[in-house]
């Protein structure tokens, strides 16, 4: 099994940590999910770095042991901080794979970077609002309502108690964990809507879904598929939003086969 090392980098003032695992052989980035960090994806860089891969697998800014941004940031930062972030290591072209959140970034930066990217691969990927998604629907709305509401110096310290009892009670935890510039970074992410992005994404792209996805339902996976010409789906039987650890070697060996 590969070893892997940790270590730091510093962009724009902000300390990014990332494991790297194989030094030779083409290289491959994992973006992991909200609330994650690079430690979720261990039992995949393991597996594929002992495949002949060298595997970068950061802890996003605000994430693990990464500094959080500065101020509330969206997509579009989080995109930028990727590419200084590949620039600062010299990965000039490279695989990339996006989970949930991550793949988020991945689609934004697909869109403006395609020229780094080897071939794509987009787990779970969030990104597309649509009139289904209520969930993050009603994320934004209270936010936003919230924000009106408890303005006035009266009311302003009710507010994120109100506001965390709210999003626990639709059973967003993420939100409720989030603190400070996170909890304002995820209401700018989640405000966002992806779907046109897709149209611009000409990669050879592998979309990757658990059967049993409550997070970013199948559904979603099938626009995915419909707007990212010659992508192709794979689903994962009885697998939820979490594949990398309810079967991580099954998702290894469909991402070796990918990239072959």
């Amino acid at each position: 099994m590969a070893n892997i090392k940790e270590e730091k980098v510093n962009i724009d003032g902000l300390d990014v940590n990332y494991k790297i695992a194989g030094r030779e052989g083409p290289a491959v980035l994992i973006l992991h999910g909200w609330g994650g960090s690079s430690d979720s994806w261990l039992n995949v860089q393991k597996e594929l770095a002992s495949s002949g891969y060298k595997v970068i697998n950061p802890d996003l800014p605000g994430f693990g042991k990464s500094s959080p941004p500065l101020e509330a940031w969206s997509i579009n930062d989080y995109s930028d901080l990727v590419f200084k972030f590949s620039d600062a290591l010299g990965l000039t072209k490279f695989f990339l794979l996006g989970h949930s959140f991550g793949g988020r970034i991945s689609i934004r930066f697909s869109k403006l970077h395609s020229e780094r990217i080897e071939k794509l691969i987009l787990c779970g990927s969030a990104g597309i609002k649509g009139r289904r998604d209520i969930k993050s629907l009603m994320i934004y709305s209270a936010a936003r309502i919230g924000n009106a509401i408890f303005t006035p110096k009266l009311f302003l310290r009710f507010k994120e108690g109100v506001r965390s009892f709210f999003y626990s009670f639709i059973r967003n935890r993420d939100y409720v964990k989030a603190r400070g510039i996170m909890r304002e970074t995820m209401i700018r992410v989640l405000e966002e809507d992806l779907l046109p992005d897709l149209d611009f994404i000409h990669l050879k792209t592998l979309l990757v879904w658990g059967e049993k996805d409550k997070m970013v339902p199948l559904r979603f996976a099938e626009v995915f598929k419909e707007k990212i010409g010659g992508s192709e789906l794979r689903v994962l039987p009885k697998v939820g939003h979490s594949p990398h650890l309810e079967c991580p070697q099954e998702l290894t060996s469909i991402i070796k086969d990918f990239f072959k």
